[in-house]
């Protein structure tokens, strides 16, 4: 399937599922959000990666207009569907202040290994265990999948885009599995190297070596 959907370019990644709030301020997004409203028609955010708007980027469903202030910006609530792939940039559109993309939606299969991500569950957090960081998913363990858990893992914003980019779930899962193995090692090291900082100047009570 292809169509035309406007399109809000950012420099963040979002997954199907995940809910986002943004505060609108430019004058061509809030006519594309009040269009989104009016017409209860998706538009696209395109992740914009090294001040480049992307190929690939996640369609949006407007859920809310939060507040709307004196001056016409907005704070609102959406939702992603599915990720899209561009085909082309429409960068002008008659009578718009945005623009959009022709787009389509590649095959995204759903199919992990619960085994799989049951050790990445637990990876991320043993990392936020070790960061001292209080997060919570917004589904049971059994029921979360890797998109849930991405943005829980430190990836960087061109390693969210990477994640993007896989379309099975299975390489997802791996690609977090992954991840997760090369970070933990240098989170726990620098935490340890904290601790060392920390205690350099304190009284040490320490047992003498015997030779």
């Amino acid at each position: 399937m292809t169509n035309f959907v406007p399109i809000f370019p950012l420099a963040v990644v979002v997954y199907p599922g995940e809910e986002l709030n943004l505060h609108i301020f430019e004058p061509r997004y809030k006519q594309l959000i009040l269009e989104a409203k009016e017409s209860k028609k998706t538009f696209g955010i395109p992740s914009v990666i090294k001040d480049q708007v992307s190929e690939m980027g996640t369609l949006m469903e407007l859920l809310e207009i939060k507040e709307v202030y004196d001056n016409g910006e907005m704070d609102i609530r959406t939702r992603g569907i599915k990720v899209f792939r561009i085909l082309e940039l429409v960068k002008s559109i008659p009578d718009k202040l945005y623009g959009g993309a022709i787009v389509n939606y590649p095959e995204n299969y759903a199919n992990g290994n619960r085994l799989l991500m049951k050790k990445v569950i637990e990876s991320i957090r043993r990392l936020h265990a070790i960061l001292k960081v209080n997060k919570s998913f917004k589904h049971a363990d059994e029921e979360l999948w890797s998109y849930e858990v991405a943005h829980h893992a430190g990836l960087s914003l061109n390693e969210e885009y990477d994640l993007l980019q896989l379309m099975q779930e299975l390489q997802r899962q791996e690609y977090l599995r992954q991840h997760l193995l090369k970070v933990l090692p240098v989170v726990t090291e620098m935490e340890t190297l904290k601790e060392r900082i920390q205690l350099n100047g304190h009284f040490k009570n320490l047992s003498g070596f015997n030779f």
